[in-house]
C-alpha cells in the first residue's frame, strides 16, 4: 500500500493515482466517520462540526482563501455562547492557571507511584520536591487572595510547572516559540470552562508577532526573568 507510510497533514488524506503514486488530498469532510456528540468542535467561524476530521477538511476546501486561512478549532464541544473577558478576570486568570498546573503535575506524580509512567525520571524528581512539600496548596476551589497569597510565599513550587506546560505545548517544531496550532489543544479543552484564556494569550503576545516566546509565557504567568 503506497500510502501506508506516506504523512498527510489534518484535513487530508493519501491518494493513490493511475500510476500507483501517492499525494495528498483534501479530506472530503462528508466521508469523515460519523461521530458522538461529545466529539462535536466548535470552529472559529462559529459553526459546530461533526468532529475534528469534518473541521479540518473543510479548512482544506477552503485552502487559499480568506475564510480558509482563518478557520481553526476554537474549542471542544458544539458552539455556545461564551461570555465576555473582562479586565479583572484575565487578571486572575494566570492565578488559577499556575494552581492548576502544579495540581496536575501532582497528579501524574501519584499515578506515576503506582505503574503508569506520565513522567520522565528528571521530571518526577523535580515534581517529588513539590509533592512532598508540607507548604503546598492542595487542589480545591480557592478564593483568588488564597491564590494570590501562596503563589508570593511559595513561589518556587509554581516555576517548573509553568516551564513544563510550555515545553509540552512547543513540539511542531521545538524552538521556544508557540505557534496558533501548539497553542490548540491547551486552548480547545478549556475555553468552555476558562473564558478568559483566548484574550489571555493573545495579551501574552507582546511583540504581536502571533508568537508566544518562552520569556512572554512566563511573563504573563508572573515567572521572573
Amino acid at each position: 500500500d503506497p500510502c501506508r507510510y506516506f504523512h498527510c497533514k489534518r484535513g487530508k488524506v493519501c491518494h493513490v493515482d493511475k500510476h500507483g503514486k501517492p499525494s495528498c488530498i483534501c479530506q472530503d469532510p462528508t466521508a469523515c466517520p460519523s461521530t458522538k456528540d461529545y466529539e462535536r468542535v466548535c470552529g472559529t467561524d462559529n459553526k459546530t462540526y461533526d468532529g475534528t476530521c469534518q473541521l479540518f477538511g473543510t479548512k482544506c476546501q477552503l485552502e487559499g482563501t480568506k475564510m480558509g486561512h482563518q478557520l481553526h478549532l476554537d474549542y471542544m464541544g458544539s458552539c455556545k455562547y461564551i461570555p465576555h473577558c473582562t479586565d479583572y478576570e484575565v487578571e486572575q486568570f494566570p492565578l488559577r492557571m499556575r494552581d492548576w498546573l502544579k495540581n496536575i503535575l501532582v497528579q501524574y506524580y501519584k499515578r506515576d507511584l503506582d505503574t503508569s509512567r506520565y513522567l520522565t525520571e528528571k521530571q518526577r524528581t523535580k515534581v517529588k520536591k513539590i509533592y512532598q512539600n508540607d507548604k503546598r496548596l492542595v487542589a480545591g476551589d480557592h478564593p483568588v487572595e488564597l491564590l494570590l497569597h501562596d503563589f508570593e510565599k511559595n513561589y518556587h513550587m509554581y516555576v517548573y510547572p509553568v516551564h513544563w506546560q510550555f515545553h509540552q505545548l512547543d513540539q511542531h517544531p521545538v524552538d521556544r516559540l508557540l505557534t496558533h496550532s501548539e497553542l490548540a489543544p491547551l486552548r480547545a479543552s478549556l475555553v468552555p470552562m476558562e473564558h478568559c484564556i483566548t484574550r489571555f494569550f493573545q495579551e501574552c503576545d507582546g511583540d504581536k508577532d502571533k508568537l508566544i516566546a518562552l520569556k512572554e509565557w512566563c511573563h504573563c504567568f508572573g515567572i521572573k526573568e
